[in-house]
């Protein structure tokens, strides 16, 4: 598995495949929502004119030193990688989404939030527990630190919000290409100009080493996705000082009221976000949440 690298330390190359030449407006609407996010991003886009095998999958990825993208006859924009499409694919959540509750969800069960609730999802990744907080009716600020994984839930988002069932909670959320600690510094610092504490709940479900899916005496456990092997080539496990930055950081953001919470998601089997014990737990056979009050 290769880590992609950006080509300059200032912006990543992506080498952009699109599936008609009817999709022109596609293109040049990525190119836009790249110059409205100010992504250090640079398309090449070329029109695909042969079949994408599994095979010839593989073969681009071996021979391109850029990340590759495809935009497929439906417009849903995703990134090959070792051979695998991976997207969001929010629409195939749509039944979960309608039917989650606190009954049916874990994560709904740790946030307890509501209608009326401000959220930061500091790790949003491929943005599936976002969909999950917004269900609730509460306003989502997603973080995401890759501008590659920026761009694929920008792509996503605006092309959900065509769809009428998606369009009010597509509304609920704001994507943001940036790392949680600079983040969360900002809204402290403007909530001390202010004198003022918004945030409800902040979210963290952080990179976290391959192995610590399975129990290791039992091997039990869940195994690793393709969107979690492809998260593992843009971005490294946090080291254990680096944990503890993130928890002080996202506790410090709703530090002003009991009510407010961290939620940490973790595998079953992994070990405590900066070894920090939390205040409550909820877990399941696969997933764990880890609650820590203020």
């Amino acid at each position: 598995m290769t880590h992609i690298q950006q080509a300059s330390s200032l912006f990543m190359y992506c080498q952009l495949f699109y599936a008609s030449e009817l999709q022109h407006a596609q293109v040049t609407a990525l190119q836009a929502l790249i110059d409205q996010h100010q992504l250090p991003i640079v398309l090449n886009p070329e029109l695909l004119t042969e079949k994408l095998t599994q095979k010839r999958r593989q073969q681009l990825c071996q021979l391109s030193i850029q990340p590759l993208l495809l935009l497929d006859n439906n417009n849903a924009l995703s990134w090959l990688s070792d051979g695998l499409s991976v997207a969001p694919e929010w629409d195939k959540l749509q039944r979960r989404v309608v039917s989650a509750g606190r009954k049916s969800e874990l994560l709904l069960q740790a946030a307890k939030i509501t209608s009326d609730s401000a959220v930061i999802d500091a790790t949003a990744g491929f943005g599936h527990d976002s969909l999950i907080l917004a269900s609730t009716g509460a306003q989502i600020i997603m973080l995401e630190q890759q501008p590659l994984m920026a761009l694929l839930l920008l792509a996503e988002q605006q092309r959900m919000s065509q769809l009428a069932n998606w369009q009010k909670l597509m509304t609920r959320l704001q994507i943001i290409n940036t790392d949680a600690l600079s983040y969360f510094e900002m809204v402290n610092n403007q909530s001390v100009s202010e004198n003022n504490k918004t945030v409800d709940v902040v979210y963290l479900d952080p990179m976290f080493p391959e192995d610590s899916y399975q129990d290791r005496k039992t091997g039990k456990g869940a195994k690793v996705g393709k969107h979690m092997q492809a998260l593992h080539q843009l971005a490294r496990p946090p080291t254990v000082d680096e944990e503890q930055q993130l928890l002080q950081g996202a506790l410090a953001v709703v530090g002003h009221n009991g009510s407010r919470r961290v939620i940490v998601k973790r595998p079953q089997f992994a070990p405590l976000l900066a070894n920090q014990s939390p205040s409550e737990s909820w877990h399941n056979e696969a997933v764990r949440f880890d609650g820590y009050f203020v």
